[in-house]
């Protein structure tokens, strides 16, 4: 049985994902240069994008289930998000 808390949970992870990931490009895009510094700001950007998206609360993104469950959760996942769309 999946209840409104484990949906929420489950639904949170793609993002935190993304944002782990975006995290991950950064030393990629600032301590390289060239192409591999192209690749780290574009994996950045991507999926920056991505856990944004994705935590837009509305239809069946994964945004409306985490909101539902937890809007200080939603909070904590989507602020980083948006701040590394400006990294």
């Amino acid at each position: 049985n999946i209840n409104k808390e484990k949906n929420g949970k489950i639904s949170a992870i793609g993002p935190l994902i993304n944002i782990i990931l975006a995290l991950l490009f950064i030393p990629l895009k600032f301590y390289s240069s060239g192409f591999l510094a192209l690749i780290g700001s574009y994996g950045l950007q991507i999926n920056a994008w991505l856990a944004v998206f994705n935590m837009i609360p509305i239809l069946n993104l994964d945004g409306s289930k985490v909101f539902a469950w937890n809007k200080l959760a939603w909070a904590l996942i989507l602020i980083p998000a948006i701040i590394l769309l400006f990294i």
